[in-house]
């Protein structure tokens, strides 16, 4: 038995999904305005945190930027790739510290400045919205952490067969 593709119609997340897009796409568009053709949104604060913190395995700088290591491994693969950071030897043979390159840490005042302009820029959108972004955000973290998403996901699906 085939059912309908529920992907056809759009999903209840799809505006929230496709407003990030654009705005990380004017966001890069700054960065190519300034002459930092490869540079991307996402590269933003792994380059920023290590310029703050010195080298860092893959793993901490994933830690203490709240990502998983697979995304940020990803991450430092394209980071490598436009010249932004390399990595040395650390400790034993599957240790790795990535560093910035010269390129990675003269980019460094304008990518600080360019987040501070983004944070200000998002607290003057927050504040033009009926419905602050982040009040929102703070009350479906809080919905979740009563309720976790898996939890509520399985009571939407029927026990499997």
């Amino acid at each position: 038995m085939t059912s309908a593709d529920p992907t056809a119609e759009p999903g209840r997340w799809d505006p929230l999904h496709a407003m990030l897009a654009r705005i990380d796409a004017q966001i890069h568009s700054l960065y190519t305005e300034r002459g930092l053709g490869g540079v991307r949104p996402r590269f933003v604060s792994p380059l920023i945190r290590l310029a703050h913190t010195g080298p860092l395995t893959i793993r901490e700088l994933a830690e203490s930027l709240g990502r998983t290591h697979s995304a940020m491994s990803q991450t430092i693969a394209a980071l490598r790739a436009e010249g932004l950071v390399d990595s040395a030897p650390g400790d034993d043979a599957r240790t790795r510290y990535i560093t910035l390159t010269p390129r990675g840490h003269d980019l460094i005042p304008f990518l600080e400045a360019e987040w501070r302009a983004t944070e200000a820029a998002v607290a003057e959108l927050d504040e033009e919205s009926t419905h602050r972004l982040s009040a929102v955000v703070a009350e479906l973290d809080a919905a979740l952490r009563r309720r976790p998403m898996r939890e509520r996901i399985l009571s939407h699906l029927r026990p499997p067969s």
